[in-house]
């Protein structure tokens, strides 16, 4: 309501209330007296009714005056105090509001500058945060971009959507040759932030391999890829590499048989989904140009030189004749001189030419056999919704193929049995064949003709809204492989069969290789970049910011004093509170000393196994390297720390960094605790022991138990190592000696 509506209000209520009771009374005197008392009442009354409405107005008059007031101050004031509020909020944050009016609305005003100010400050900081966060996020995208400009690779990162969310520098340049018009402006903006990989390459081929992607997570593989060669429409050959950009939201499930226990450490195992994909990118037209001018070159050499043998075959023959002139045979021997040169001509002319190429083929990748097949049905059912089913696949056969191109022939084959002799099901089955692997594709049904046959395979491939310009002859020819039809008589079935090159088994890679650091390495913290050992005293830093060594040993025995020694070292890295398992070293050591039946029962360590490995004096140096500024971690620390102590004289390298010992944190944490041996803190910690009286076992156990002894140092308020170290001292354990 209108502030006017509401203030025309107001007056009226007040008039009503100064008057209405007056009037009502003198309503009820007057209705309830005789008409001859009327007349008497006007008589007394009549002079004191002027007073009466002159002062009844004046008083109306003093009320509106009031009201008025107070509607000006409170009301209007109030609105004109939103309106400030507005600008402090919009506009003007350095906008204040003017205390004016009555104490209550100047009190209000007061406390809204007030409230502006802590408003104001909060701003501040914020802003201040995000204008870190902006310079710590931009400092990180430089870094990136940095190493992504070093790689002699183009690479892509797009999301789900097939949207560019990263590239190089390289793909760039290299988008720019594949556009049909390099030259025009634009033609550089094939690839660009936010734009479509669509412009570039087919829909389907990213779904293929996305899919294959998927297939391989499902099965928890160590190293998961998809590899494809495809065209641009300028003409130009790819070969792509696509990789995964996973995410820590929802677990990918195991392949049906295989559980979580039985898988090595890899992308499946931690719980990620498929977020996007990385795509590396090689041209490789100059390599298909140079094999195709090096197979004319072939061409030539062939039938140049079949031409100039038929000619020395003739000479020679005519040569064996005994009674041929001087003349003749002199002809003769020229005719077989100048083939000869010819023939080496061109023999040196080829090599010359093509000395520095390499023989290059349509490049094909190792599948598992039995996962190009159920490719094949995916694609069967969903683009023809023909139903399909397996018999007789030998699931060990790996084969190698184009996958693509292969699935594409094979929907074709099973699109044309469907649409023209009515086929309702097919059958997939896969044999191994020597180096070749026969793939059938089966069905029941009316026969067909050879003619047919070799019309589909030459036909280029159409089908339910997809086009190739290959055929499936092109398909097989791709693969160095064979087709052809044949007929099961007694069962009335008939089917293509597909001569395929088989491959090698992949290597399954050993769970404990990770642990090795034969596998990729797990994370990487652009942190590492923010701060400089050289600049910070290490006494003054967070224990969540420094980064750590932690190590273990095994030896001969438990004396070194009297001259047991190391015989193996293993260790790994923390590095801004996250525990990289691949970055680790771990090498056994020959101790050229007899090793005890004792220690060799609890290490598992054997003097065979020992023999022939490095001495201390070799392996020191490298593990020196390995912890080079960083602060040493282990359990029971004073024990390992007097073996290395007692090499410092014979290798002249100190370990002086600064030491911490979960033995000694743990006593800290839990003084009230009985035992503090590392199975038992482990246990009391919630981690599982894996690998134990191995050294890097230990030291990755070691390592666990101090990211989750951080924590509760912070909560005692032990946050930086001066503090741990400090407290440290102070515990029972810290007395021990060796």
């Amino acid at each position: 309501m209108p502030a006017r509506v509401r203030f025309a209000f107001a007056v009226i209520v007040l008039f009503l209330l100064m008057t209405g009771p007056f009037l009502l009374t003198a309503l009820i005197i007057w209705t309830e007296t005789q008409a001859s008392g009327r007349a008497l009442l006007v008589q007394v009354l009549s002079p004191h009714l002027t007073l009466g409405f002159v002062l009844t107005a004046l008083g109306f008059a003093a009320g509106v005056g009031v009201v008025r007031m107070l509607f000006r101050q409170y009301v209007q004031g109030l609105l004109r105090m939103a309106e400030h509020l507005g600008l402090m909020l919009g506009a003007n944050r350095g906008f204040r509001v003017q205390p004016e009016g009555p104490p209550e609305v100047q009190a209000l005003a007061q406390a809204a500058n007030e409230l502006a100010g802590q408003r104001d400050a909060l701003m501040v900081d914020v802003e201040a945060q995000i204008a870190r966060a902006k310079e710590s996020l931009e400092l990180e995208k430089n870094r990136l971009a940095a190493l992504m400009s070093e790689l002699t690779q183009s690479v892509v990162v797009c999301n789900l959507d097939g949207r560019v969310l990263l590239y190089n520098q390289r793909a760039r340049t290299q988008f720019r040759a594949l556009s049909e018009a390099p030259g025009v402006a634009g033609g550089g903006e094939l690839i660009g932030l936010g734009r479509s990989i669509y412009a570039v390459f087919e829909r389907n081929l990213i779904a293929h391999a996305l899919d294959t992607i998927q297939v391989q997570l499902r099965r928890g593989d160590s190293e998961v890829q998809a590899n494809f060669v495809t065209t641009t429409r300028a003409g130009q050959l790819l070969r792509v590499q696509m990789a995964p950009v996973l995410s820590a939201a929802e677990p990918v499930p195991a392949a049906p048989g295989q559980g979580s226990e039985a898988r090595p450490e890899g992308p499946a195992d931690v719980g990620r989904m498929l977020t996007g994909f990385i795509l590396m990118l090689d041209n490789i037209t100059r390599n298909f140009e140079v094999e195709s001018r090096r197979d004319r070159m072939l061409h030539e050499l062939t039938e140049g030189n079949r031409a100039s043998l038929a000619n020395v075959r003739a000479a020679v023959e005519m040569l064996e004749y005994g009674d041929l002139s001087d003349d003749l045979r002199d002809r003769f021997r020229k005719v077989i001189r100048d083939e000869v040169q010819s023939m080496s001509t061109r023999l040196d002319s080829t090599a010359t030419e093509f000395a520095d190429a390499l023989k290059v083929r349509w490049p094909l990748e190792d599948m598992l056999g039995a996962d190009l097949i159920a490719a094949a049905q995916r694609r069967i059912e969903q683009s023809i919704g023909l139903p399909t089913k397996l018999e007789d696949i030998d699931v060990s056969l790996w084969v190698k193929v184009d996958s693509f191109s292969l699935i594409q022939a094979i929907t074709y084959l099973a699109s044309r049995l469907s649409d023209e002799f009515g086929v309702r099901e097919v059958r997939f089955r896969l044999s191994a064949a020597g180096r070749l692997a026969h793939l059938d594709l089966i069905w029941s049904g009316q026969a067909m003709s050879t003619e047919t046959v070799m019309g589909w395979e030459l036909e280029s491939m159409r089908f339910e809204g997809e086009s190739s310009p290959l055929s499936v002859r092109d398909v097989i020819d791709r693969h160095d492989g064979e087709m052809w039809l044949e007929r099961e008589k007694v069962r009335h079935r008939a089917f293509f069969r597909i001569l395929l090159p088989a491959a090698a088994p992949r290597e399954v890679l050993e769970s404990g290789i990770h642990l090795r650091g034969e596998g990729r390495p797990e994370y990487y913290d652009f942190d590492l970049f923010a701060w400089s050992e050289k600049s910070h005293e290490l006494e003054e830093r967070r224990l969540t910011e420094l980064t750590f060594t932690v190590f273990d040993t095994e030896t001969t025995g438990l004396n070194p004093s009297q001259g047991d020694e190391i015989i193996q070292i293993g260790a790994t890295r923390i590095v801004n509170g996250k525990l990289l398992r691949s970055e680790s070293f771990e090498q056994l050591v020959d101790p050229q000393r007899a090793l005890s039946a004792e220690s060799a029962k609890v290490h598992g360590i054997s003097a065979e196994m020992l023999h022939g490995q490095p001495t201390i004096d070799k392996v020191l140096p490298a593990f020196h390297a390995f912890a080079a500024d960083t602060v040493l971690i282990a359990h029971n620390a004073a024990f390992d720390m007097r073996f290395l102590q007692l090499k410092e004289a014979q290798t002249g390298l100190r370990f002086d960094q600064p030491v911490l010992d979960t033995l000694l944190l743990s006593a800290v944490v839990h003084p009230q605790q009985a035992s503090h041996r590392l199975e038992t803190i482990a246990e009391r910690l919630g981690l599982t022991i894996v690998g134990r009286h191995t050294a890097l076992g230990d030291a990755i156990v070691t390592a666990e138990v101090f990211l989750k002894l951080v924590p509760l140092l912070a909560d005692m308020g032990i946050h930086t190592l001066r503090d741990a170290r400090k407290a440290a001292e102070k515990s029972y354990y810290a007395r021990i000696r060796y």
